[in-house]
């Protein structure tokens, strides 16, 4: 098993993580209703995608 010949220091270890960090999703408004949605997804509210009603209705509160 491969063993280190010497200790990695704190900088070295914190340079790698650089590029590990949460990524904060983009929202963008709905053309038809106006509400945020995430990018490239049906919208929750109106289920519309691409101009086109995907979903029919509204989502019904249980």
């Amino acid at each position: 098993m491969a063993v280190p010949k010497k200790k990695t220091s704190k900088a070295r270890g914190r340079k790698r993580r650089t590029h590990k960090k949460a990524v904060r999703p983009s929202f963008s408004a709905c053309p038809s209703c106006g509400e945020p949605k995430l990018s490239h997804r049906v919208c929750p509210h109106c289920g519309t995608y691409n101009g086109r009603e995907i979903v029919s209705g509204e989502k019904e509160k249980e």
